[in-house]
Parts: structure tokens; C-alpha cells; sequence
């Protein structure tokens, strides 16, 4: 009985360590994409070059892409036999795989478009009269982009944010190839989630799908009204 117990609460502890490493690592992903992708999303929107459509495809490429495929060459660019995994490695002494900050960095390229598509869509979705006026009245083009584009796209942002978050929480192929689903630093809720049906631990799978679930179901409710509130808003403002 002693052992049984131990045993449960042992599951139990590591199912709790997977939950908040898989949020941690949702958060963490979600803020660095939240500091670079407006800018990247305004480069994508207004800038004029050639090659642009075939740089906006590699930007959506994860969207299709199977995330082992990325993991893949995750492993081959920053093994140790790589020269700039042998260098990170040995000179800088930082180690990308099988560690939480190789997780944000495979995580924040996986997730990337889900942030990046929906800020283009707000930006595109602004009328042109918006950018007239500010430029007439003297304003740069960075001050344009923090007083004029984020704030009225502000539930597109939101949008991205909400979308990555969920995205990287049931990230499951990546971090299993860059993250080696070590316990209290790699293992996320979805590692942990197979490993205990690979056990038979039902107990504990049924605990981490319904936190997952419940979860993802509410963003995507959310995701969901701010997507109707968007598309009339949207409409009046290219309108006018």
C-alpha cells in the first residue's frame, strides 16, 4: 500500500513539473514572439522587394511543415559535430539541445506564423487615410508604428498571442526530437501525457487531456470573439 502510494504520488508530482514546464515554456515563446514579430509582420506588410514572396512562403513554412522535419535539422545545426553546435558548445558554453532554451528557440520558429499572419492582416486591414494623416501631421515612421498600426490592431496582436500560446502548449514532435523529454526540464505536458499511456497510466492521462483541454478550448473561445468583433471593425475602418 506504502509503494502504491508512492508511486501515485510520484506520477502525480511529475505530471504537475510537466504542466508548468509546457506553460512556462508557452509564456516564454509567446513573449519573445510578442518583442519581435510586430516588426517583422510592418517589414513583411510594406516592404517592396524582390524574393518577397518567396521570404513570406518560408515564414509560413511551418504551417505546413511536420515539426519532426524542423526538429530534424535542429539536431544536424546545433549537435556537437556541427560547427556551430561544436562552437556554442565549447567556446560560449551554451547547449541548445536537450535544454529548455533550445525548446524556446525551436518553439519560437515553430510558432512564428502564428503570430506574424494575423499582425499582417490587421496591418493590411488598416485604411491608407490613417497612415495620410499621421504622416502629414510630422510623425515618423516608428512613431506611425507604436501610436498608429499597434494600437489599431491591438485584437490582432492579441489574436497572435493567443494562437502561439496554444500552439506551443501542444507542441509534441519538436520537443521530443531538440528537448530529449527530460524530467523537470524538457518534459512538457504533452511528453508526459504520452509516456504515461505508453504505461497504461490512465489516471494520469485523463489529468493532463483535460487540463490541456480545457485549456486550448478556452483561448480558442476567446480567439473566437475576438475574431467576430474583428472582421466588422475591420470593415468600417477600410471603409471610411
Amino acid at each position: 500500500m506504502i509503494i502504491l502510494r508512492e508511486k501515485l504520488y510520484g506520477h502525480y508530482c511529475m505530471d504537475i513539473s510537466a504542466l508548468f514546464c509546457s506553460f512556462r515554456l508557452a509564456v516564454c515563446v509567446t513573449v519573445v514572439l510578442l518583442l519581435i514579430c510586430p516588426f517583422a509582420a510592418y517589414f513583411l506588410t510594406f516592404s517592396r522587394f524582390r524574393g518577397k514572396i518567396f521570404l513570406e512562403s518560408v515564414v509560413a513554412l511551418p504551417l505546413a511543415l511536420p515539426p519532426t522535419v524542423l526538429g530534424f535539422y535542429f539536431l544536424v545545426l546545433f549537435g556537437r559535430e556541427s560547427s556551430i553546435g561544436g562552437f556554442l558548445n565549447d567556446t560560449v558554453g551554451i547547449s541548445i539541445l536537450f535544454s529548455f532554451q533550445g525548446l524556446v528557440l525551436g518553439s519560437v520558429v515553430y510558432s512564428f506564423p502564428f503570430m506574424v499572419r494575423p499582425l499582417q492582416t490587421g496591418f493590411e486591414a488598416i485604411a491608407k487615410e490613417y497612415y495620410e494623416i499621421a504622416y502629414l501631421s510630422g510623425a515618423s515612421q516608428l512613431q506611425i508604428f507604436w501610436h498608429v498600426l499597434l494600437p489599431l490592431s491591438w485584437k490582432h496582436l492579441l489574436t497572435g498571442c493567443l494562437l502561439s500560446f496554444a500552439h506551443t502548449l501542444g507542441e509534441f514532435g519538436l520537443v521530443m526530437m531538440i528537448g530529449g523529454n527530460i524530467p523537470n526540464q524538457t518534459r512538457t505536458a504533452a511528453l508526459a501525457l504520452y509516456d504515461a499511456v505508453q504505461l497504461a497510466d490512465y489516471q494520469s492521462a485523463h489529468i493532463l487531456s483535460a487540463v490541456l483541454l480545457i485549456v486550448c478550448f478556452a483561448l480558442n473561445l476567446v480567439i473566437v470573439l475576438l475574431q467576430r468583433r474583428i472582421f466588422p471593425s475591420t470593415t468600417l475602418t477600410t471603409s471610411q
